[in-house]
């Protein structure tokens, strides 16, 4: 797979930090054909396997039809690194071929730039990922049987679409770290893009290796929901649909209340009611993938929660802000405003003290004035060339 690059008037030096940007989608996507290509000879397909099947087959199947379960183990870090390494390139792709020619035809500064490729990035993972984890949560039967999320824990067997759900969610976190490079974020954006890909990542790297992966779906496609209908609005408003965007903000203030107390109900059915019904011993078992113990359950309730309430703040800030702007900018408006009319009083004011003089004089010295004034009218060009 070969990705355009981007052409310049000077070509950098080879393997300069230049060249690895410009050209690095070209460099990684021949690092990913030499895992393809390796599937295809007999003497490299098992080492090249390891980066691009699934592992930890527990399921000996009889028949086409049986349904094969997955659990996780060392040789799904391989796996992440081939789909990391999918993730930089289809990134690319993307960027390359949709964002930057709407970027050109909208004309947007360096900082709506940014912002407007940051927010088409995540909008089409977002998407992706909702409709994948909302097929999951319909084939799984969440919706219809709640219990379904704690009852026979351990979940550590996993349909191939389930697990490779949670592979591909930790490729793309892990690959938005070097993209901060290759894309040259701006310093002021980095500790905000690397806040939220380490939080994605702790979430998703935690239910996997604790087995809590079914209530771990649950949770990302309700905030996922509530994302996306951000970054529409947001990409709506770069596009100057003032209207469009505003009614979609409007959604996501009403959505994100919605899916952050859906969230916390959540997380408190799951380790404060349910897990704590069937668990059998306060013994972490390892080889079973059994984490079903008070401390865990603790640990990950009050996590959940300080991370619910940690969003709630940074919305609560972000609407502060936005208020505060907007009276900051009506006072700015008041005052123009304000300065317009005083300068048009002091102007009625000094016609009427004129026009007042005028008439306190003799009503010879008033028609001497009004003769004055009227001979002060400033001559048109074309009045000029006739008299000439």
């Amino acid at each position: 797979m070969v990705v355009k690059r981007r052409t310049s008037s000077k070509n950098p030096p080879i393997l300069s930090h230049e060249f690895v940007i410009q050209n690095h989608a070209d460099i990684i996507s021949c690092v990913a054909m030499v895992f393809v290509i390796g599937l295809l000879f007999q003497a490299t397909a098992p080492v090249a396997s390891f980066f691009v099947a699934m592992h930890h087959n527990v399921t000996e199947a009889t028949s086409p039809t049986d349904i094969i379960y997955f659990t996780y183990g060392t040789k799904d870090l391989c796996v992440v690194f081939f789909y990391f390494l999918i993730a930089i390139v289809m990134h690319a792709i993307i960027q390359e071929y949709v964002l930057d020619k709407l970027n050109r035809k909208m004309h947007l500064s360096k900082l709506k730039h940014s912002k407007f490729n940051e927010s088409g990035q995540l909008l089409l993972f977002y998407l992706v990922s909702l409709v994948w984890g909302g097929d999951i949560i319909l084939k799984e039967g969440y919706v219809l049987d709640i219990s379904r999320l704690w009852v026979d824990y351990p979940h550590a067997h996993m349909t191939f679409m389930f697990k490779f759900y949670f592979i591909i969610q930790i490729s793309y976190w892990l690959h938005c770290y070097p993209e901060l490079y290759f894309q040259k974020v701006k310093k002021e954006e980095i500790k905000d893009r690397i806040t939220y890909a380490s939080l994605y990542l702790v979430f998703f790297s935690s239910a996997y290796f604790f087995n809590f992966t079914r209530v771990a779906v649950c949770l990302s496609v309700l905030h996922y929901l509530g994302e996306t209908v951000f970054h529409i609005a947001r990409l709506l408003y770069f596009a100057e649909k003032s209207k469009a965007a505003r009614y979609g903000f409007m959604t996501w203030n009403v959505c994100f209340i919605i899916l952050r107390i859906c969230s916390v109900l959540l997380t408190v059915l799951m380790f404060w009611y349910g897990l704590p019904r069937i668990s059998t011993s306060n013994i972490i078992d390892i080889m079973d993938g059994n984490f079903n113990t008070p401390v865990i359950r603790i640990n990950c309730l009050v996590g959940m929660c300080l991370l619910q309430a940690w969003m709630v703040l940074n919305f609560v800030n972000f609407h502060l802000k936005r208020i505060r702007e907007r009276a900051a900018s009506t006072a700015i408006n008041k005052k123009k405003a304000q300065g317009k009319k005083e300068k048009k009083q002091r102007k009625e004011e000094a016609k009427k003290t004129s026009e007042d003089e005028v008439n306190e004089l003799p009503e010879v010295d008033q028609n001497t004035k009004k003769d004055l004034r009227s001979r002060t009218v400033v001559v048109s060009p074309s009045s000029k060339l006739k008299h000439n």
